[in-house]
């Protein structure tokens, strides 16, 4: 039983969408000019005219809160595209911007390849000004058009996300999605690409507010990759309560052993946390004195990329085309956080000791975070204690665990003990490690830690421990 479970691997692009971990989605469209969440598609092109149209800016900023990379809005669910089209007259080409000449997604592609940053793209299959939208393959032809142009024109695409909005076209019918035709296509022409959210790669977390599971699995039913595509559970018009649902509490174990021993199906499917910086997703003036404060945004910075999940964080331009100065100062904020909490690995001047470790996979592989190089037990050994001790006592508040997920996900409970003159005392408990696990402690003064794998699938690995002040 447990083999089976562990044969359940990411792909290579799975791997490296989770060493991204933290990234920007951009939200920039007409909306931006009407003050709506969500447009209807009877807007005038010539409204959209960013005259300060920067991208460089905006990657600088996602750099500078230590982002990876950057998903572009190329089309809301209002039709309005971002990018000159054959297939559609309501895009940025027609007025206003650079007199007709604009082509934003090449703009920020371009940028993105200048800031080491890796490009990607949102395309809502919901269109409001379509009139073959509700006309079944003649509307699906439509929008892989539109999909091949993005994935052809514009270089290497890191992921392609999805949302399940849906509802009435212009007809007053609605659209039944022929998601695998649209996967296809994106395999065949950018198979290195993440499909996200409705998609085959990454799951929604459940929620746009940043609310994480205690417990993230990243091997879960097969079953789970449908719910996203289902039309009747689907997003239909801007809703704050939809937006900031809370995870429900039947939703909170989505892999423990319990729940899929007797699955027939298992995928591996990581899930992806979203929300954006402010309230809205599109830039409202009257919020720019509600960013959201550092201490929330770090919060879910660590119980997202910190509990095996990635961290999609949503900055909307201004009505000029810039980021605003108060959300640049924020994501410059996060940038020089995570530089002081996590720059220096105490384990540097630790020794390590485990008992009850394999030839070859000795737990001084741990000191480097590399999948090639890492720690595990003997076969059948499905608990160990690593002892870590340091040259002096150091105030600990963070201890940071990684999975060689290339050997699936295994852990599932461990905790941290803290030694003083030879009492132990448990400072922390936890289920899931996977990708990543960023254990948050009441600091506290110690020479000497012991992580304790209490329970594992089978032979438990970890490829990184690091320990922070």
């Amino acid at each position: 039983m447990e083999q089976r479970l562990i044969s359940v691997v990411p792909s290579r692009r799975q791997i490296a969408h989770q060493r991204r971990e933290f990234y920007g989605f951009v939200h920039f469209t007409v909306n931006t000019f009407t003050g709506k969440e969500w447009g209807d598609g009877t807007e005038d092109e010539a409204i959209f005219n960013p005259v300060k149209m920067d991208a460089d800016q905006w990657c600088d900023a996602l750099c500078a809160a230590g982002m990876k990379g950057l998903i572009l809005t190329c089309k809301h669910p209002d039709g309005f595209c971002f990018c000159p089209s054959r297939y559609t007259t309501h895009t940025v080409a027609p007025r206003s911007y650079l007199d007709g000449k604009g082509d934003i997604v090449k703009e920020v592609s371009e940028a993105c390849k200048r800031h080491g940053l890796d490009f990607g793209i949102y395309l809502s299959p919901w269109d409001r000004t379509n009139y073959l939208y509700g006309q079944g393959k003649s509307y699906d032809d439509y929008f892989v058009n539109q999909l091949t142009a993005l994935l052809t024109q514009y270089g290497p695409i890191f992921a392609v996300w999805f949302d399940g909005a849906c509802g009435e076209g212009p007809n007053g019918k609605k659209q039944y999605y022929d998601w695998e035709r649209y996967y296809e296509v994106i395999r065949r022409l950018q198979p290195n690409a993440c499909i996200h959210v409705c998609g085959p790669d990454v799951r929604w977390c459940g929620n746009e507010a940043g609310s994480t599971r205690e417990s993230e699995w990243s091997v879960v039913p097969l079953r789970t990759r449908d719910t996203e595509k289902i039309q009747e559970s689907s997003q239909k018009q801007d809703d704050t309560q939809f937006r900031e649902r809370i995870v429900r509490a039947s939703d909170q174990d989505l892999g423990s052993y319990e729940l899929i021993k007797d699955e027939k199906e298992l995928i591996w499917y990581p899930a992806e946390v979203d929300t954006s910086i402010r309230p809205g997703w599109f830039y409202h003036e009257e919020e720019d004195d509600q960013v959201k404060s550092l201490e929330t945004l770090i919060s879910i910075y660590e119980h997202s990329v910190g509990g095996n999940a990635t961290f999609l964080l949503n900055i909307p331009p201004t009505k000029e085309g810039l980021f605003h100065e108060n959300d640049v100062k924020r994501l410059h904020e996060i940038g020089e956080y995570k530089k002081k909490c996590y720059g220096k690995n105490l384990l540097e001047k630790a020794s390590l000791f485990c008992e009850e470790q394999k030839k070859d996979f000795e737990i001084e592989n741990v000191r480097s975070d590399d999948y090639d190089s890492y720690f595990t037990t003997s076969d059948g050994q499905r608990n160990c204690r690593i002892h870590i001790k340091f040259d002096k006592e150091y105030d600990i508040d963070r201890v940071v665990l990684k999975e060689n997920i290339k050997k699936s996900q295994r852990i599932e409970a461990f905790r941290i003990l803290t030694v003083h003159d030879g009492s132990e005392k448990c400072v922390f408990e936890g289920t899931v490690v996977g990708y990543k696990k960023i254990a948050l402690l009441d600091e506290i003064k110690t020479k000497e830690l012991v992580i304790e794998i209490i329970d594992s699938r089978v032979a438990p690995t970890l490829s990184y421990i690091g320990i922070f002040e």
